[in-house]
């Protein structure tokens, strides 16, 4: 399934991505997700599979394009099973003001390869290779960027973590301070901080804070092709998002590793910038098509693409190819 559908899934982030961009910066955030909505439900409605979202852009009732449930792709006989992560536009609002790290992403598995989390909170500790199996998330934040430092063969003072810009997280930044690591604030776009976290190159070592539950399976994904560690636990802030997680059968007391979120043997990830960032380049538009940047990977195939794209989108265009 991951030689047939990985340079496929490129596709589908790299089409979302190049018509959200177009809407970089008018201030309409709406816009620009059902721009990049459409255009990845189109390509993914194009390929050989017989695709369900497990997580997508809320339930049917409240989003007429690719809701949890949705039925994609050919749907043929022969066609690959596979459950479906989507993010069409990660961080809307950014992308509304022409903020960086806006990214299309996706991710792929067979059936059953991807737990479906409810659309709450979850507080998440993402780490590079080198660090798997030193962190807890039920430790102290000082404990963690000691293992952090001591894994990477540095001081806690050379760190750099990133941490959403929240006011629920003044405490934990004050505790990563204190413990004499660095801080970087983010307004939005957990998934492609934890990428940042995970590759070296970035600047960035870590991931620590609240997020969103949906957006740590994705980002579990990719941590699965990276080797790298994603901790979560579900955070229940009243009797209904309890009551939603019993349901679910997840438990807000138990840590969920990267196997718990994402099991499955075969998983594609792709993830396209739609505007500069840490780890990808934006959309760059010239003369009749664009540019993009991308990164693609598959857990059981052991591979990690970046994809540079020239897209010729007029049929006269023509570009001197650079690198």
């Amino acid at each position: 399934m991951e030689r047939a559908l990985v340079l496929d899934t490129v596709r589908v982030t790299e089409q979302a991505a190049l018509a959200a961009s177009r809407l970089i910066g008018k201030g309409d955030k709406n816009a620009v997700d059902a721009a990049g909505t459409d255009a990845m439900r189109k390509v993914l409605n194009e390929l050989d599979i017989d695709g369900t979202v497990v997580i997508g852009e809320g339930e049917m009732d409240e989003a007429p394009m690719l809701y949890i449930g949705e039925n994609l792709g050919q749907k043929t006989k022969h066609s690959h099973k596979v459950d479906i992560a989507v993010d069409p536009v990660e961080g809307t609002s950014a992308a509304a003001k022409g903020l960086p790290n806006v990214i299309a992403v996706i991710a792929m598995s067979e059936k059953g390869g991807l737990l479906h989390a409810p659309d709450i909170y979850m507080d998440k500790l993402v780490v590079p290779p080198p660090a798997v199996g030193h962190v807890n998330l039920d430790w102290p934040v000082e404990a963690n960027l000691k293992a952090l430092a001591m894994s990477l063969q540095r001081s806690v003072e050379d760190l750099l973590i990133v941490v959403l810009d929240r006011e629920r997280h003044i405490p934990l930044i004050q505790q990563i301070r204190q413990a004499g690591a660095r801080v970087k604030l983010i307004n939005a776009g957990d998934v492609i901080a934890g990428l940042a976290a995970a590759i070296r190159g970035t600047g960035v070592h870590a991931l620590m804070g609240w997020g969103g539950a949906p957006e740590g399976v994705v980002t579990a994904a990719a941590m699965k092709c990276l080797g790298a560690e994603f901790q979560g636990r579900f955070i229940a802030e009243d009797d209904e998002q309890r009551a939603r997680l019993k349901q679910m059968g997840v438990s807000s007391e138990k840590i969920y590793r990267t196997n718990d979120l994402a099991p499955g043997d075969n998983i594609v990830f792709s993830a396209t910038g739609i505007t500069d960032g840490d780890l990808l380049e934006g959309v760059r538009p010239f003369g009749g098509g664009a540019r993009t940047h991308s990164i693609v990977m598959g857990h059981s195939t052991r591979v990690v693409r970046f994809i540079d794209s020239i897209h010729l989108q007029e049929s006269k265009a023509r570009v001197v190819v650079r690198v």
